[in-house]
């Protein structure tokens, strides 16, 4: 029972060490495309990471075009915030990539129109606020899919 984490060129250390820890506890793999908002060995990932960053399975990729070269016939889904399906309707399976986009502005917009049928978002219940912090998304989709794979 294994997931992938994908972050597109995260933007904030804090969520990007926060996101490897989460990825640690379950049982995941983090990839992580550049270019980043940040240096790998900046001092905010690694306090957020903690001391696990070394036990995380992390696998780094040049550009966009590395990442889905490289994983070209992955199952994955996208999320985003101009998602029209629910998380809740994502049919998880084993080694499926979940995918984030930046933390200022999510996904490109070409993978948007790209994918939309694999394209989801955590729904929202206000009209105050446009999306949730990238490491609070990234937690509830990976721990919905591990509901799913165990049941």
């Amino acid at each position: 029972m294994s997931l992938n984490i994908v972050l597109i060129e995260p933007e904030i250390p804090n969520n990007t060490g926060n996101i490897g820890r989460l990825a640690l506890a379950s049982g995941s793999t983090l990839h992580l495309v550049k270019p980043f908002g940040f240096e790998i060995d900046d001092k905010r990932l690694k306090r957020a990471g903690l001391d696990y960053w070394q036990h995380l399975e992390v696998i780094y990729y040049n550009n966009i075009d590395d990442f889905f070269k490289t994983n070209e016939n992955a199952k994955m889904v996208f999320l985003s915030s101009h998602g029209t399906q629910s998380h809740w309707d994502i049919q998880f399976e084993d080694n499926l990539f979940l995918v984030f986009g930046k933390e200022s502005v999510g996904l490109p917009k070409s993978l948007l129109e790209e994918h939309k049928s694999q394209l989801f978002k955590i729904p929202l219940y206000s009209d105050s606020i446009r999306s949730l912090n990238l490491a609070n998304a990234v937690s509830i989709i990976v721990y919905e899919g591990l509901r799913q794979l165990r049941a």
